[in-house]
């Protein structure tokens, strides 16, 4: 019985093992998925090269007057937002990025990738424009966050945020030392702090992917800003940027 025991003890050891060495090399494929390249009448696209790799950039709206950089969700495909974007803002000039290996653009995404990108493409817009507001929406709320840490930026809204992916991956796979195998964590709760924009946060009623309490911890992490926080009735985790209200809102916001 105890040699049974001990087969059964080693057999689960191993199996659990391997369950952590699958999650480890796979994590990126778990965390990003790339959308294929499309075509967008009407839209221009813009090829901006950064660390060896080119990032494709949607611009809506006229070239000049203050700018708006919206970073996307995980899964999103940032070009079906270009109608939302044209309609709701027919007189500012808006950026869509594409993240790396996302929409045409170049390369493999990653944590430390991303933020370098969000950088380059803030560059690139600030010198055409005098003023430069930004959007993260999901994993986009990381990188936003850490984009007005590392520059000026204007206004700042993040859609459905977390405090960090490391709570979401904890929460999603709790029997699993998430702390110790996870690559890309971004942080935003630690770096909420050093945030000096003005910042809009808005959450949906109805969130089934970030947690809640991830969500409030961040709102906790900004302390002396106190943001503006509002829930989108009625919004799931996908459909919170497209809802009216939601369009609403960034539109009083931003022209405030």
């Amino acid at each position: 019985m105890l040699k049974l025991a001990a087969a059964i003890c080693s057999l689960i050891a191993v199996v659990y093992l391997g369950a952590c060495g699958y999650l480890y090399i796979n994590q990126r494929a778990l965390l990003y998925y790339p959308t294929p390249a499309v075509d967008v009448p009407g839209a221009q696209a813009i090829a901006l090269h950064n660390d060896g790799e080119t990032l494709k950039l949607w611009h809506v709206g006229p070239a000049q007057g203050n700018a708006l950089i919206y970073f996307g969700g995980n899964a999103q495909d940032v070009s079906r937002l270009i109608p939302v974007f044209r309609r709701t803002f027919p007189n500012r000039p808006v950026y869509l990025v594409n993240y790396r290996g996302y929409g045409g653009s170049s390369g493999s995404p990653s944590e430390a990738a991303l933020y370098r990108d969000a950088v380059a493409v803030y560059d690139y817009v600030r010198r055409a424009h005098p003023h430069v507001d930004v959007i993260g929406q999901s994993l986009g709320s990381g990188v936003a966050v850490f984009l007005a840490t590392a520059r000026q930026i204007g206004k700042l809204i993040l859609i459905t945020p977390f405090d960090s992916i490391e709570t979401v991956a904890r929460h999603s796979f709790p029997q699993f030392p998430v702390s110790l195998l996870l690559k890309d964590k971004f942080p935003s709760a630690m770096r909420a702090p050093d945030v000096r924009s003005s910042t809009l946060i808005l959450l949906a009623e109805h969130d089934e992917i970030i947690p809640r309490a991830s969500s409030e911890s961040l709102i906790a992490a900004f302390r002396r800003l106190h943001p503006v926080v509002e829930i989108l009735h009625g919004a799931t985790h996908n459909s919170a940027c497209a809802a009216d209200t939601c369009l609403r809102r960034l539109a009083d916001f931003l022209h405030s």
